[in-house]
């Protein structure tokens, strides 16, 4: 399985991004997908997931309200649309599949996209 992300780059504080993930290979069905990130210096943390059948979101306290996760109906892809970026969203962020377990934990993912850089100057 892969997974490809994209849609990071450079943007002012109060801008917005949008970033997509798409599984191609020998996909299954999961159970849920998210969105991590990385900062230099600083552990993989949660950011947000989905339920790939009941939709159903969950975020990380420090981005609710801005950010909105969403899957792809035809196919294994999910987006983050972030809004009111913020310095502190700086980051690289990664997109995964949920083995099994919790959605916040990292070690609950089995694969994992190559990262997208996501840089928010004030």
């Amino acid at each position: 399985v892969q997974l490809q992300a994209s849609g990071g780059g450079l943007v002012q504080a109060g801008g917005s991004l949008r970033l997509s993930c798409a599984a191609s290979g020998r996909t299954r069905n999961y159970q849920a997908m998210g969105w991590f990130r990385q900062a230099p210096g600083k552990e993989r943390e949660f950011v947000a997931a989905v339920n790939w059948s009941s939709r159903n979101t969950y975020y990380a306290d420090s981005v609710k309200g801005r950010f909105t996760i969403s899957r792809d109906g035809a196919k294994i892809a999910i987006t983050l649309q972030m809004n009111n970026l913020k310095p502190e969203d700086t980051a690289v962020y990664y997109c995964a599949t949920l083995r099994g377990g919790s959605y916040y934990y990292p070690g609950s993912y089995d694969y994992w996209g190559q990262g997208t850089q996501v840089t928010v100057s004030s």
